[in-house]
């Protein structure tokens, strides 16, 4: 199969998006998502995005970690506004449905605006803070985010008994002044650090404003920066938005054939992945 793809990334968080408009992809080989975000023997990404009409919504984003779980994510969903804007499908604004229900954006210049669902609790535990920003967050406040180990100690905090069996995401966050924060992020489904995460940075502006961070929330990350604003309601948090911009890295197409052919020839002769593997996908 030939699949045509766009390379995206949000602050540095990337995503390979695909048209599934006809459907092509709706029963996808077990592994392939797996073998596209590879670094090394395919695109390469977090995740990866399919974009596919339907009847009631502008369109329809399911959204796939890197290990082929499903889950939302923030960074993904601004993406996939700015490729729908990008082929025609909506002008400034988007009403689209997600695996977490129905989200609605809009574009403003070169940013996107994603408006996420209400927060109602912020629940304090073993050291930090957890809530639900469409994807689950543990996040901790740190004063040395710069020197820390986010990906053993996220790790660890992901695995651990209080979030068997679902696990969460986990978050790491430096308040800084002038309503400014730094946040690191360890991803599951990702499984290792990203530079950015969308659902991430929203949940440690909404715990930021615990400490007395007002809105909007201007967010350092390690591939850039990002805008949360929010209303306090009466319990919890309401009209929350994420807001950065999108950008499209390049447009392609992959062969499957040829990734799974250099999968099974690397693994025949039991090589450790090399960083140049053009030399080794043989034409069929």
């Amino acid at each position: 199969m030939i699949i045509a793809f766009y390379k995206y990334h949000g602050t540095g968080n990337d995503f390979i998006l695909i048209d599934n408009s006809k459907g092509e992809l709706d029963q996808y080989p077990a592994g392939l998502i797996e073998k596209l975000c590879n670094r090394r023997f395919g695109i390469g990404a977090d995740g990866l995005i399919l974009i596919q009409d339907h009847a009631q919504y502008d369109f329809e984003m399911i959204y796939y970690n890197a290990d082929e779980t499903q889950s939302l994510c923030g960074n993904g969903s601004r993406c996939a506004v700015h490729l729908a804007q990008y082929w025609g499908m909506i002008d400034q604004k988007a009403h689209f449905l997600t695996t977490d229900g129905a989200y609605q954006a809009f574009i403003q210049e070169d940013l996107i605006y994603l408006k996420m669902n209400e927060v109602t609790e912020i629940q304090p535990l073993a050291g930090g803070y957890f809530l639900d920003t469409g994807s689950p967050h543990y996040i901790r406040l740190v004063d040395d985010l710069a020197s820390l180990d986010v990906r053993s100690i996220g790790r660890a905090i992901r695995h651990s008994q209080l979030f068997q069996k679902a696990g969460t995401n986990v978050s790491f966050v430096q308040l800084e002044t002038n309503n400014n924060i730094s946040v690191r992020t360890y991803e599951r489904g990702v499984e290792d650090e990203t530079l950015s995460c969308g659902t991430g940075v929203a949940a440690a502006a909404l715990v930021a404003s615990t400490k007395g961070v007002t809105s909007p929330v201007h967010i350092s990350t390690r591939g850039g920066k990002l805008q949360v604003s929010f209303k306090k309601a009466a319990k919890g948090y309401t009209d929350i938005y994420l807001t950065g911009p999108a950008v499209m890295v390049f447009q392609g197409t992959i062969d499957t054939q040829n990734l799974i052919q250099c999968k099974f020839f690397i693994e025949s002769l039991k090589l450790a992945p090399p960083k140049d593997l053009a030399y080794l996908i043989v034409p069929r």
